[in-house]
């Protein structure tokens, strides 16, 4: 009977793990990358990434305007564009040290502004906080910073 018990206890915690695993898996995609309808159009909301980057004190070193890349390449898509978003103060605490340089191809901060066939602009971009945490020290301070600091740049442009 204590042999049957076990066996049970055995089979029900590997049903557990797997369930976990699987609940996970579906669940990591929606919460590693965030995105939003935007209040505006879409060059309404180029034009106010724009300003309210510069308004957080962040600047924009790099603009990507993947529309035009691809027009280059004879195909094409929709509007997107995607900013490269920097601090230099959050970015110095990351690249001044070697043990932390690892993570140095997520930064700087990358959003994406992109048009979809309902003509509605939308904003996505990775969630830094929760990627910050999975590594701990102080890439998930940075992160963490980085990504609250991001979202009040974005917040006056969700719907």
């Amino acid at each position: 009977m204590r042999q049957m018990n076990l066996l049970y206890g055995f089979i029900g915690l590997v049903i557990g793990i797997i369930m976990t695993g699987v609940s996970a898996y579906a669940v990591m995609p929606d919460l590693m990358i965030l995105e939003d309808e935007s209040r505006y159009g879409f060059d309404e909301t180029v034009r106010m990434m724009h300003e309210e980057t510069e308004k957080q004190g962040w600047s924009i070193p790099v603009v990507h305007d993947l529309q035009e890349t691809m027009k280059n390449f004879g195909k094409d898509v929709r509007k997107v564009k995607v900013f490269e978003l920097c601090h230099p103060a959050h970015a110095y605490k990351i690249l001044s040290q070697d043990s932390e340089r690892i993570v140095v191809s997520m930064i700087p901060c990358r959003v994406a502004i992109y048009e979809r066939a309902d003509n509605k602009a939308y904003i996505s971009r990775m969630n830094s906080a929760l990627m910050g945490k999975l590594m701990g020290g102080i890439v998930s301070e940075v992160m963490d910073d980085a990504a609250r600091e991001s979202e009040m740049i974005i917040a006056p442009l969700l719907k």
